[in-house]
């Protein structure tokens, strides 16, 4: 059965960081990666997609996260693979991390999802219709508020 949490991004994360849903995202990647699990990180378009890229890439290097995007590196992706809307992931993964605005309708073949609430109205509608969604495949659900600082 697959579980997703939602967290919550709160103003006073984006006030700080500009950023900081693409920053918590990577953490949340490089928590689930040292855990042993391989990650598939949907971005919401190759730009976001080539950013997160860019993020990961200039971590420290004991804090280094294999990863590539879609189409990039070795046979079968790498430990965290990156990709955006009409691009299909390599293989079984243990986390999806979902930064689109649309229900990916393979969430469900992931164990663990993890999906977001933004402040902006715009957008929090549009995770509300993903909450459903979810809850229509049979996915289980629980919402967190995302941490101070990632």
């Amino acid at each position: 059965m697959t579980h997703a949490t939602f967290y919550i991004i709160e103003d006073k994360h984006l006030e700080a960081d500009s950023d900081y849903l693409l920053h918590f995202a990577c953490h949340q990647a490089a928590l689930s990666y040292q855990q042993g699990n391989k990650v598939y990180l949907l971005a919401d378009n190759k730009a976001q997609a080539e950013q997160l890229d860019e993020y990961l890439w200039q971590q420290e290097p004991d804090n280094f996260v294999p990863h590539n995007l879609i189409g990039e590196g070795p046979r079968g992706g790498s430990p965290v693979e990156i990709g955006w809307p009409g691009l299909r992931h390599s293989g079984r993964r243990g986390l999806l991390i979902n930064l689109g605005q649309d229900t990916p309708n393979f969430a469900v073949t992931f164990p663990q999802v993890i999906d977001f609430v933004p402040c902006d109205e715009n957008l929090k509608q549009l995770a509300r219709e993903r909450y459903k969604a979810y809850r229509l495949a049979g996915i289980q659900i629980q919402t967190a508020t995302a941490p101070e600082t990632p």
